[in-house]
């Protein structure tokens, strides 16, 4: 087992500045943050998209990076933050997008911060409400905070390797068919 410190997260993620200035990406490649489903494409998820005339100025997401939505959820009030596990896409510009460095795995940050509490917690101190219920912190700011990682990256593959075998068991039994008994 490796050691585990507390370290600013900032000393992982750095804020990534890559817009889609080009208009490599469309209207189609637009993605969501989703509490239940993580980073996904919004036609595919919501049935169209709700971007706005023109997407050039929108934030390019790659596989592996993080997002962080600044939308308050019910259980979130902070917003959350997702790792992208999919296609490469784009983002509103009120969503941060952070590039991890070679300390830390995209899926293991999501991991972490998949419980709400721990996620509140985080988010709380580094994040001021707007009178409209709009998140104010900016993209830098809100990577200050501290967290508990394990150092070694290979400590951190082999958590995630758990836990997302874990899912599967999890997703699998709740396939399962009931069975239904007869009262005789």
């Amino acid at each position: 087992m490796f050691a585990w410190e507390q370290r600013k997260l900032n000393e992982f993620l750095k804020t990534s500045k890559l817009k889609n200035e080009n208009n490599k990406f469309t209207k189609k490649d637009v993605l969501s943050v989703s509490g239940d489903y993580g980073i996904v494409n919004q036609i595919k998820f919501k049935g169209r998209s709700f971007a706005g005339t023109s997407v050039q100025k929108y934030r390019i997401v790659n596989t592996n990076d993080v997002v962080y939505t600044k939308s308050p959820l019910k259980n979130n009030p902070y917003g959350i933050i997702k790792a992208n596990k999919g296609k490469p896409g784009i983002v509103s510009t009120l969503y941060a997008v952070y590039k991890t460095n070679e300390k830390v795995n995209a899926s293991f940050v999501e991991y972490y911060f998949e419980n709400d509490y721990r996620l509140n917690t985080y988010l709380k101190p580094l994040v001021n409400k707007g009178a409209k219920n709009d998140m104010k912190v900016s993209d830098d700011n809100a990577l200050i905070g501290n967290v508990i990682f394990p150092l070694e990256y290979s400590e951190q593959i082999k958590i995630v390797k758990f836990l997302n075998r874990f899912d599967s068991l999890i997703t699998l039994h709740q396939r399962k068919p009931k069975c239904i008994s007869k009262l005789t």
